[in-house]
């Protein structure tokens, strides 16, 4: 019985470490929704704060799983530093370029045009970069932090990129117009993804890659350039695209470049980049 618990090391195995992670972010989630009538009620109502609790919660889960091991966030990859700083930076350059990149295929295709939005400023781009942030942090502490680890520990790189993949797909099957070839492309786009962003952390042992292409991705998709994200329409961005009469993946329709089939080129040539860097010195060093 002992070792259905423990390793040879006598330490709790990775699996029962992602069933504590879970209980303890569930354990929120449900106190946030037992809390929500009493909020509605006093006049405050769901919105951009609840991302902003989201990445509230995972890093409450993930400092007292890591304390309970005797480790700190940094074991996870979460160190405020400038070099945190400085990978966060190229991370958002990159994943703003993947999304150009897409962007320009899919106008060299001809299946956009673009017009300036009159109704958008500084203001909404700042607004919007903000919310992108606790998307990204939220998302990338949930699935390439400790739970990330954990698999990466118990299973190894190529299963747990593989599961990963599966799970962040999964996660985003709800969202608003999966459906048809749409489901289909966006599915794949968005699994080569978290192909993309777990091999980000794995070449840097930190997830200040990941957290910065996932926000470039995101921001540049949405605000910028004004296409949907995922499948959410939001505000509307700095340009106004006008989609022209070619095929849902081509253009990746209202869903977003996601879904186009020119989103999963950008993701694949930055997987064989990525693959062909041989990462920071000092993921080198702990590995």
């Amino acid at each position: 019985m002992r070792m259905v618990f423990l390793d040879a090391d006598g330490r709790l195995r990775n699996g029962w470490w992602i069933l504590v992670f879970f209980l303890m972010l569930a354990a929120q989630v449900t106190g946030l929704r037992l809390l929500t009538p009493f909020l509605m009620r006093h006049g405050i109502r769901g919105g951009q704060w609840v991302e902003g609790l989201l990445v509230l919660f995972t890093l409450a889960a993930t400092w007292a799983c890591t304390r309970l091991r005797g480790t700190s966030l940094g074991s996870v990859g979460l160190v405020l530093d400038r070099r945190w700083v400085r990978e966060a930076a190229l991370g958002t350059a990159i994943g703003g370029a993947l999304m150009l990149a897409a962007a320009g295929m899919v106008w060299a295709a001809g299946g956009v045009a673009w017009g300036l939005n009159s109704a958008r400023g500084l203001r909404g781009l700042a607004v919007g970069f903000l919310v992108y942030v606790l998307v990204a942090l939220f998302e990338e502490g949930l699935f390439r932090g400790f739970l990330f680890q954990r698999m990466l520990e118990g299973l190894g790189v190529w299963p747990t990129q593989a599961l990963m993949a599966l799970l962040f797909a999964l996660a985003h099957w709800g969202n608003p117009g999966m459906h048809g070839a749409i489901r289909v492309w966006a599915t794949l786009d968005i699994a080569l993804a978290a192909v993309l962003l777990g091999l980000a952390y794995l070449r840097t042992r930190s997830l200040a890659l990941p957290v910065g292409i996932h926000l470039g991705w995101n921001w540049t998709q949405g605000n910028v350039l004004g296409f949907g994200v995922s499948g959410y329409a939001g505000e509307g961005g700095w340009l106004r695209p006008v989609l022209l009469r070619r095929p849902d993946w081509v253009t990746g329709g209202a869903f977003g470049l996601e879904a186009s089939c020119f989103g999963v080129v950008a993701v694949v040539v930055a997987i064989l980049l990525l693959w062909r860097w041989r990462g920071t010195k000092a993921a080198a060093c702990l590995s």
